[in-house]
């Protein structure tokens, strides 16, 4: 089943980096493999997936210490500053820097293990209390505080937009966030990097991709309902 899944997620990423005008290369497909099995998460390599999401640090390690070691992690949930030493070095990209405070933490835990840790700062588009993630009329004054810390490198943008029946009523927020990327890399601001937009899930990542995503989280589609009975 996940199998057949990818191969219709891929079709219609592709479908969608077309109507964009760009190419399979521009944007990358991550597997939310929160609350999956590794059985599962072998079935997605073994068809050719690399990148995996996961929301809770215990969930992430734990599948990174028995997944293949070309298997990248990435961290999409909500990162409590407690969990951050445990994180540091086993993820390629934290999504969800929404604080000053945290990224102080994820400095202080890269330098002890001299690693750069590269990140993306999220951002509350829609303004949901269910959320976390920055205010857009914040978001400057956070990217330049944490373009100050040298075991920290901003890559992009991140967003979770709302739960919606249509994914036409999500372009908007896609759109914001790509201007504000667009904005701040505009100011050339040192070790700031707006290359990355990580937006869309499995019921609007295509219209996020229209809307310049380069990477889409997609769990659901992939692997069937959660089982949270799991974890």
């Amino acid at each position: 089943m996940i199998k057949e899944n990818l191969e219709k997620v891929r079709e219609n990423v592709h479908r969608a980096v077309e109507r964009s005008g760009r190419s399979d290369s521009d944007v990358l497909l991550i597997a939310v493999s929160k609350t999956k099995p590794v059985e599962d998460l072998m079935e997605a390599y073994d068809a050719g997936v690399r990148d995996f999401g996961e929301n809770k640090v215990q969930e992430l390690v734990d599948k990174y210490e028995v997944m293949p070691k070309d298997a990248r992690f990435h961290m999409i949930g909500h990162l409590q500053k407690n969990k951050v030493k445990y994180l540091i070095g086993k993820t390629c990209l934290i999504h969800s820097v929404d604080s000053f405070e945290l990224a102080k933490v994820i400095q202080k835990e890269s330098e002890k293990k001299n690693v750069i840790t590269d990140v993306l700062l999220e951002v509350n588009v829609a303004k949901e209390d269910s959320k976390f993630g920055v205010f857009k009329e914040d978001l400057l004054n956070l990217v330049k505080e944490v373009s100050t810390l040298k075991n920290v490198r901003i890559k992009g943008l991140m967003t979770i937009a709302p739960f919606v029946e249509n994914p036409e009523d999500n372009r908007q927020y896609f759109n914001v966030l790509k201007r504000l990327g667009i904005d701040i890399e505009s100011q050339n601001i040192d070790n700031v990097s707006m290359g990355t937009y990580s937006m869309g899930m499995t019921g609007d990542y295509e219209v996020a991709i229209e809307e310049g995503a380069t990477m889409v989280r997609v769990g659901t589609g992939i692997f069937g309902v959660r089982n949270y009975s799991l974890f």
